[in-house]
């Protein structure tokens, strides 16, 4: 296979430019590939799905009448970013993250942010992320959200934009990983030759994070992965990050708590748990604070937590910060907490709150995206040049009678790269997830991340559960001088 009759159209290509040529980047890879045998290439990647399935690589999908596990599609072909170009998208990401944690302290402290009139307090307290149960919590180091997983797009001229935060448990990490074990596997000449970044030691960094952040006087802290089950849509991820990090996974019936520590039933009795990744919605984390029917967590864990014998991650109201009308203000929040411009753009946004916004919107639906303000994983969004007019009129009357939960952004032409369909190439959009890892004084990010790919020919929709599919991510650090292939 090679790529002579691929087509970039008028879209920003990860690979080639809009003449055809390979990116200085990419050059490597697109040599090795088009110098493989024929058929090559479709062996390798049968090859790759068969290993993905005998390692249990899945998700489960609710409600779908084709059975709720798969594993999850992925592409032959890694996307490419140049070294140069992730450093400024990872100083832009830390920076991001660095402000998000300072915007959700001052929510549930002193709210200076609007007393000095930087955001309006009915934003926040409208949320369905906000949590008045969590005023005054103080989670050690100040850090509130650990782990966020922030998505970009690339528009035409190949910009990236913050497309939105997932501060709450986002998910896809753990496809990182193991797409790179794939891709080492397939091309490990090439591999070594174009400098990749390392994300292997990702749990590792996971770890140390979560051993930082830990109850202060404890040196040698129990970590735990907390998981709803089995039957969750990312109970494979839970299961592979907790294997890898050396902790333990648990689900809320196996917890107690003791009066003073929450501690986890073994085989060799209680012991003592120090930090928790939970992976639970914060409703469902302590029936005594939130729902008093959740089976899913522990009694008694909401008040270790406040009385700094228990760690959460993430803490317990981080989604405030995870609501889409709130991520219209990060900019300002950048401005305000660190003094500094956002190096990052986001994507322009309308609040449909606003009367003026909600017209334009309203007149506008057949251009623009409209998603609603908590929702995540693709569910409940318009698009609006795909959709039909009976949706277009479904989404109208559903602004007006709620316009605080919807916002609207204009539908960017997002990138493109290259997949396998059939025998040849053909470009599908793609958007990238990076990982933040937040410890308070510093933050470490996942190079590259994950690429999610809208499998059906343009389609915008890149979501695992609506049909997406994954690439490995390549940041690749190009030397003077280095011959190619």
């Amino acid at each position: 296979m090679n790529f002579e009759t691929y087509e970039t159209d008028d879209f920003f290509d990860e690979l080639f430019d809009n003449q055809g040529h390979s990116r200085d980047s990419a050059k490597l890879l697109v040599n090795a590939i088009e110098s493989l045998a024929d058929g090559d290439l479709l062996k390798r990647q049968e090859a790759s799905e068969r290993a993905m399935h005998s390692m249990g690589i899945t998700f489960n999908v609710y409600g779908s009448d084709e059975g709720t596990e798969r594993t999850i599609p992925f592409d032959i072909v890694p996307r490419i970013i140049d070294g140069a170009e992730w450093d400024v998208v990872e100083a832009g990401l830390k920076q991001r993250i660095k402000a998000v944690n300072r915007f959700i302290d001052d929510i549930y402290h002193d709210r200076n942010i609007i007393a000095d009139g930087v955001i309006p307090e009915w934003i926040f307290t409208s949320s369905k992320g906000y949590l008045p149960q969590c005023q005054g919590l103080n989670p050690p180091k100040g850090v509130w959200a650990h782990v966020t997983g922030t998505d970009l797009v690339r528009d035409d001229k190949g910009t990236f934009f913050v497309l939105e935060d997932n501060l709450r448990v986002p998910s896809g990490v753990s496809y990182v990983l193991l797409n790179r074990t794939l891709m080492k596997r397939n091309f490990p000449e090439v591999f070594h030759k174009s400098h990749v970044r390392r994300v292997v030691d990702y749990p590792d960094q996971f770890m140390k994070m979560l051993h930082h952040v830990a109850p202060e006087g404890i040196d040698r802290p129990t970590v735990a992965v907390l998981t709803p089950g089995v039957y969750n849509s990312a109970y494979f991820e839970h299961a592979f990050l907790a294997q890898q990090m050396g902790a333990l996974l648990v689900e809320g019936h196996d917890l107690v708590y003791d009066g003073k520590y929450v501690c986890a039933r073994t085989v060799e009795g209680l012991v003592r748990i120090d930090v928790i990744y939970r992976r639970i919605d914060d409703e469902f984390l302590d029936p005594e604070v939130f729902r008093e029917d959740s089976y899913l967590g522990c009694t008694g864990m909401m008040k270790a937590f406040r009385e700094g014998t228990l760690t959460l991650a993430n803490a317990p109201g981080t989604g405030v910060a995870d609501d889409k009308v709130v991520y219209a203000f990060v900019p300002d929040m950048i401005k305000y907490y660190l003094g500094e411009d956002p190096l990052l753009p986001s994507v322009p946004t309308h609040l449909c709150c606003d009367d003026e916004a909600l017209e334009y919107t309203l007149d506008n639906l057949d251009k623009l995206v409209v998603k609603p303000a908590s929702e995540s994983g693709g569910y409940g969004m318009l698009i609006g040049p795909k959709a039909s007019q009976k949706e277009r009129d479904a989404f109208a009357r559903a602004l007006r009678k709620d316009p605080r939960n919807y916002i609207s952004q204009p539908t960017l032409s997002l990138s493109r790269a290259p997949v396998v369909v059939d025998d040849h190439f053909e470009g599908r959009h793609v958007d990238l997830r990076p990982f933040i890892l937040h410890r308070g004084d510093d933050s470490y990010v996942l190079p590259g991340g994950l690429t999610r790919v809208a499998l059906k020919k343009g389609s915008l929709v890149v979501n695992s559960s609506q049909g997406g599919g994954t690439k490995d991510t390549w940041v690749v650090d190009r030397k003077t001088g280095l011959e190619v292939a």
